[in-house]
């Protein structure tokens, strides 16, 4: 399977600036290339591969965007999205399933996006700090927290050839665990959970059919 998020080698720092997707997303990047039909955003944390056809324009680094226009009409704002939706339209944005990313996030948080784990893991994904600023997502916000654990996975199912049972591994436990151990750890936490992961998303694909 062709993966559309990846990481690479880093390339000189250069101006910063935002690439702007079409579903609203905006990704910090010190530069951009394309290659093909993916477009490469590179930082000095690495890079990150979205289809052109998701990228809508880039705006640089300082630029503000433009406040949008007053109603002529009060209305009332519209309401958020819930976290199931958000969690869809994340995995829209990584080109994954719906159903594998909603069942990596029912089993991380059961959809609440102000869960906080003991090793501190924030909102519905249950992000790490440290992978929440390699990808420039805020992970306090659902929206952002949503997108950023879908690219993550997206990422390890790169990194293990497409392998869902091991990538869902080392979401859980971290890939250096699953390196080490050539497959899923033996860790009884771990494969409960990648049991149950995968469990889910078969009931969640049945169910999409």
């Amino acid at each position: 399977m062709r993966l559309a998020v990846f990481f690479v080698a880093c390339l000189p720092m250069v101006a910063g600036e935002y690439a702007v997707l079409t579903n609203g997303f905006r990704i910090h990047a010190d530069s951009h290339r394309q290659d093909g039909d993916l477009m490469m955003l590179e930082s000095n944390g690495g890079a990150i591969s979205v289809p052109v056809a998701q990228v809508d324009r880039f705006e640089p680094e300082e630029a503000v965007p433009a406040p949008a226009p007053k109603p002529t009409v009060a209305a009332a704002p519209a309401p958020a999205p819930d976290a199931r939706r958000l969690v869809s339209m994340a995995a829209d944005a990584a080109a994954l399933p719906r159903a594998l990313v909603q069942s990596v996030a029912h089993a991380e948080s059961g959809y609440r996006t102000d869960a906080v784990s003991s090793k501190g893991a924030l909102g519905l994904m249950q992000l790490m700090p440290g992978t929440a600023d390699l990808l420039k997502a805020d992970p306090k916000v659902p929206a952002q927290n949503a997108w950023a654990g879908a690219v993550y996975l997206r990422s390890l199912l790169e990194r293990y050839n497409g392998s869902v049972s091991r990538a869902v591994a080392a979401y859980n436990a971290g890939p250096g665990a699953v390196d080490k151990y050539h497959g899923i750890p033996p860790y009884a936490e771990t494969q409960a959970y990648v049991r149950r992961v995968l469990a889910e998303y078969q009931k969640n694909a049945r169910a999409a059919r």
